[in-house]
């Protein structure tokens, strides 16, 4: 009979562990894939419903995301002609299109002023409607801050040039600082803010300091960051790349004419 304390007894001993294991790892992961993916979209859901105020920030509740998303259609643009299209994003969604060489583009230097690297042709927007009446639309954006790439949700009112909220649902900034994006204070600075000037030029800015009663041109600006210069750039530079001539531009144009 073979000695269980041998070398080899103790080896195959720890293959079976191991084999059992890898078993029960790969079968967890299979049955919980569907579940992970449902929160994932729940997740989604709530951010876009937050950035265009339609729920609190607090709010986790999936039925009651449910029924105010069901206000909700989304959409999707093609970025190239500014018009809708009922070609869905390769991948999924824009995010994921922008990592896909034909369902992409890279952009110059000159271009690329939210440090994206790469465009994507298509991209989902979320029209919140009434009646049939638009509300608000909710447009993804992105671009890179201090440590890596912000990603979040800008609404629009009805006019497309007011904003209605603004949220960021992935970054990396540093605490305290540029992780000062998710301060509710600083978010609530965004609502009423225009975009564009009486000429349809993008006119936002994220400045260096404080926004007062004297301050020229309020309207069009937001406080900065304090301490977080680099991170504040980096909003103001997608924000003003999402809402130019590379981004969401031409299509909010023709969608304010009536000819998207």
């Amino acid at each position: 009979m073979a000695n269980k304390d041998s070398v080899k007894g103790t080896l195959l001993v720890a293959l079976i562990m191991c084999l059992v294991c890898s078993v029960v790892v790969s079968t967890a992961a299979v049955m919980l894939k569907p579940q992970q993916q449902a929160n994932a979209e729940l997740d989604m859901k709530r951010n876009v419903l937050m950035a265009g105020g339609l729920i609190d920030a607090d709010q986790h509740n999936a039925k009651v995301i449910e029924e105010a998303f069901e206000n909700v259609t989304i959409k999707y643009v093609d970025l190239r002609t500014g018009q809708f299209t009922d070609e869905a994003p390769a991948g999924g969604s824009g995010r994921a299109a922008a990592k896909i060489a034909d369902a992409s583009e890279k952009l110059s230097p000159e271009q690329d002023r939210a440090n994206i690297i790469r465009r994507e042709h298509i991209k989902e927007v979320y029209l919140v409607e009434k009646n049939g009446e638009l509300q608000k639309i909710i447009l993804p954006v992105r671009g890179y801050g201090l440590w890596g790439t912000l990603y979040g949700f800008l609404a629009l009112q009805d006019d497309l040039k007011t904003v209605a909220g603004l949220g960021f649902y992935e970054h990396k900034e540093t605490p305290g600082l540029g992780g000062e994006v998710d301060n509710p204070n600083w978010k609530a600075q965004w609502v009423g803010k225009e975009v564009y000037d009486d000429q349809g030029n993008v006119d936002i800015s994220v400045i260096k300091g404080s926004v007062g009663p004297g301050t020229p041109d309020a309207e069009h600006k937001v406080d900065g960051l304090s301490g977080a210069t680099l991170t504040s750039r980096g909003v103001n530079n997608l924000i003003n790349f999402w809402l130019g001539s590379e981004g969401y531009g031409p299509f909010l144009k023709n969608l304010k004419a009536g000819e998207a």
